[in-house]
């Protein structure tokens, strides 16, 4: 760890550096899986999936960089390499290298889900740890999940 002049004890650093290093992979590997569902998308829909899946990749990335500067404002380095995030994630792998728009709106919104499903511990994790700030960031970033996920599920969902 790095020498910072933040309050926090050093044990609870390295508790919430190794959290948001975990939730970081996941992220990163979302982030991915966001922009491979929005260059491969094909289909009557393309449009509109191109789009929502660009609009989710952009607060995806917002998610990214703000569990990753916690890290590093804690004294910690944020492990975001492709190799580090692809041991490290806990979302399974996107299943989809072409697709149809359903295809890729099923195969995002399980990775969506599969994110929002590992955010929520860490909001109790650093509850736990008694540290409001990442909380405060993992609170944010499950609600914008969830959000996503609303909307991505939509498209498989009937009129009526």
């Amino acid at each position: 760890m790095y020498p910072t002049k933040n309050d926090l004890p050093e044990g609870t650093r390295r508790q919430v550096i190794d959290l948001c290093n975990a939730r970081l992979a996941d992220a990163i590997d979302l982030q991915t899986q966001t922009k491979q569902a929005h260059w491969n998308v094909k289909g009557p829909d393309f449009i509109a999936l191109h789009k929502l899946f660009d609009e989710v990749n952009d607060d995806v990335e917002e998610y990214v960089d703000l569990i990753a500067e916690r890290a590093v404002q804690l004294g910690g380095v944020a492990d975001g390499t492709a190799r580090s995030v692809a041991k490290r994630s806990t979302l399974p792998e996107y299943p989809l290298k072409g697709g149809t728009g359903r295809q890729h709106v099923e195969a995002l919104s399980t990775a969506l889900a599969s994110f929002g499903k590992a955010v929520r511990p860490a909001i109790a994790e650093s509850d736990r740890l008694d540290n409001a700030d990442p909380n405060d960031i993992f609170v944010g970033i499950s609600g914008g999940v969830d959000k996503w996920l609303w909307m991505v599920e939509a498209h498989l969902q009937s009129e009526g």
